[in-house]
């Protein structure tokens, strides 16, 4: 049984076999997930677990080089934009924004799409896998 870190044993799986600049994409609950892209579905119900709680725990156990967000998160959620930006402050990190549409598009090359509970507007997330080592 694992001490610490993500316990939820698809996430640690997919995590565990991510290289350098492979991606992952958290989602809200109504961001649409390729058939051919790994679902990974923590969903409970409307609002849980949330996008940012997620986020916050993926963060801890991974290393991140790059950050892609929706250009809409800037108007249309500026509070998660926010909280993002927060979690990530001091972190030598890229963010890139493109628009919601090519952020679906990228969706299609990531590991694994984690669907959230979130019910607030473009709080998706793809992350781009950092080297561990130096």
């Amino acid at each position: 049984m694992k001490r610490e870190g993500i316990l939820n044993s698809e996430i640690s799986r997919v995590l565990s076999y991510m290289g350098h600049t492979d991606t992952i994409c958290i989602g809200d609950c109504g961001l649409p997930i390729p058939d051919e892209v790994e679902r990974i579905d923590l969903a409970l119900c409307f609002g849980e677990p949330t996008f940012m709680h997620t986020l916050d725990v993926l963060a801890k156990d991974m290393k991140i080089e790059k950050i892609i967000l929706a250009e809409e998160i800037k108007t249309q959620n500026p509070q998660v934009l926010e909280e993002i930006h927060a979690l990530f402050a001091g972190q030598n990190m890229e963010v890139e924004y493109v628009s919601h549409a090519e952020l679906k598009a990228r969706t299609h090359s990531c590991k694994a799409v984690i669907r959230t509970g979130e019910i607030t507007p473009y709080a998706n997330i793809i992350l781009q896998a950092g080297c561990i080592f130096a």
